[in-house]
């Protein structure tokens, strides 16, 4: 740790199941002259103890770790401290590790790949406040929301139809059955045919449990949540 780090450094907490990594990624930061790493921790349980303990600014976490996952401990803190900025450095570059942790309240993503610079600016911009994602990242965001999305809803629903699926997006979107008619150039009837359709696969009782559903989905603009 670097304790005698200047006193305006951005205090951060680092968590990974790895020691050696923490030790050079500690090093790294440490370096900077920007960050004090004042803890560090092997596992979720372990990272929510030292938040706790030492008040950071920044967490750095990967999120594979042993009992409480970076997912599921990030969104612990984050209901504890709002303020906390959460840096997630991992091998996962998958949509649904992706999602899960931005939903769980993570402001910035990155890959293990990333060099020594870029994970001291990416530190230096969540403790300000900003949003910072990988080049590799921001692809992948940037394919769910322009079309991706409707592949990954496909996998989660495959009992609804493709016109269902466009329904639910409209539902989870906020739109009634008038604008929903309008927006697909369907009848009403059509549409509330298509919605009970979708209750009835969906299992759920009402429109608001359908969507939340979806939203969890990622549908209605909702980047999707972690499964399980």
């Amino acid at each position: 740790m670097n304790g005698g780090a200047d006193s305006r450094a951005v205090r951060v907490v680092l968590a990974d199941d790895h020691p050696m990594y923490r030790y050079g990624l500690a090093a790294v930061l440490a370096t900077s002259g920007t960050v004090d790493v004042v803890a560090e921790a092997g596992n979720g349980d372990d990272l929510l103890a030292a938040v706790e303990r030492t008040a950071p600014d920044v967490v750095v976490t990967d999120l594979a770790m042993p009992g409480l996952d970076g997912t599921a401990a990030t969104r612990a803190l984050l209901a504890r401290h709002p303020s906390l900025g959460v840096l997630v450095l991992t091998m996962h570059e998958d949509d649904q590790a992706l999602f899960g942790a931005l939903r769980a309240g993570a402001r910035g993503y990155l890959l293990k790949d990333a060099d020594s610079a870029d994970i001291v600016r990416a530190v230096l911009t969540v403790a300000a406040g900003d949003a910072v994602y990988g080049k590799a990242v921001a692809h992948r965001i940037i394919a769910f929301f322009t079309g991706a999305h409707r592949a990954y809803a496909a996998q989660v629903f495959p009992e609804l139809t493709e016109r269902e699926r466009e329904v639910l997006d409209l539902v989870a979107l906020g739109h009634g059955n008038h604008q929903i008619a309008g927006r697909l150039v369907l009848s009403e009837k059509t549409v509330r045919n298509h919605v009970s359709a979708i209750l009835f696969k969906l299992q759920v009782s009402d429109r608001a449990a359908a969507v939340a559903r979806a939203r969890d989905a990622g549908m209605g603009g909702q980047p999707p949540s972690p499964s399980g």
